[in-house]
């Protein structure tokens, strides 16, 4: 019993430290579709228009192929969203997977901003590669 709750109390310790704590996106968008990795590629292969928003040496250390990179800090707005999508067109949009806020926070704005078909890649770049799928 004293094994467990020094157990327990070490990771309570963990827990309440904020210096160990990492940002983890939300699973959700509202108004946005979660989309998994093989989700992501049927919509790839579907021409479905995706949209890089990772900051610029992510962007050029690689991408998914036919990618527009807007990114999301500098670039990222309707109006330049509006010139690689039309409001009813079918968008996924991604960063560089869970620990990375970039892509909830771009597809949040979209619906916003009216775009009716987001879909929110959560895991992005980082998982495309994993599956092996194509890369520039």
């Amino acid at each position: 019993m004293k094994q467990f709750i020094v157990a327990l109390f070490a990771f309570a310790s963990v827990l309440a430290t904020p210096a160990l704590a990492t940002e983890v996106s939300p699973t959700k968008i509202s108004g946005a579709v979660s989309v998994s990795t093989d989700e992501a590629k049927a919509l790839f292969e579907d021409g479905a228009i995706f949209v890089d928003v990772r900051k610029d040496s992510d962007w050029d250390a690689g991408r998914i192929p036919g990618a527009y990179h807007i990114e999301l800090n500098s670039e990222y707005n309707a109006d330049a969203l509006a010139e690689v999508a039309g409001k009813a067109e079918t968008l996924v949009i991604y960063c560089n997977g869970s620990s990375c806020m970039r892509s909830s926070e771009a597809c949040a704005m979209a619906v916003e901003w009216g775009f009716e078909n987001v879909h929110y890649y959560r895991d992005g770049f980082p998982a495309w590669q994993v599956a092996g799928y194509p890369v520039e």
